[in-house]
């Protein structure tokens, strides 16, 4: 079977953002990430929004984590203003960081004219069996890092899985 026919396995999405966490926007980017992901060959259990504080984040991804999905993709909040959380929230609930992952996604970011995703605190990492992805919260930033993303993700899934990469 084909990659593109396979099932990938369960996502999440995590927005982090304070006027979508208090339904003063849509969620626009959730929508953008869980599109994305289903293109990529994902069943996305859906888009939740969170606002930006430590402990709702870290709430967001433990519940993901609990809950099984196989990745889980945060938005926003990365970068270096005093609300941008998201990394040290990621930090606390990661067993194994995979800064490989996190630096491809900032350098292809940057090169393909996504600011924000150049400077982006933005970590990836392993925490139980669930991958978890920090990207920047502009569109460019996400489109970008999709693009970027997604062959490395099957290839995690398929290591934390215990099978052998296509």
């Amino acid at each position: 079977m084909e990659r593109s026919a396979q099932r990938l396995g369960r996502a999440l999405v995590v927005v982090v953002d304070d006027r979508v966490a208090h339904g003063e926007q849509e969620n626009n980017i959730g929508a953008l990430v869980t599109e994305l992901l289903e293109e990529a060959g994902f069943i996305v259990d859906g888009a939740v929004a969170v606002a930006g504080e430590t402990v709702d984040i870290r709430n967001a991804l433990n519940t993901a984590v609990i809950g099984g999905v196989d990745v889980v993709i945060t938005v926003g909040g990365t970068g270096v203003s005093p609300r941008d959380v998201t990394p040290d929230a990621t930090a606390g609930v990661l067993d194994q960081p995979i800064p490989g992952i996190a630096e491809a996604l900032r350098g292809s970011g940057l090169a393909a004219g996504a600011v924000d995703a150049g400077i982006s605190r933005g970590l990836v990492g392993v925490s139980g069996s669930t991958l978890v992805v920090n990207l920047a919260g502009s569109r460019a930033a996400v489109r970008d890092g999709m693009a970027t993303l997604t062959p490395l993700v099957a290839h995690v899934i398929e290591q934390l899985s215990g099978l052998e990469p296509a």
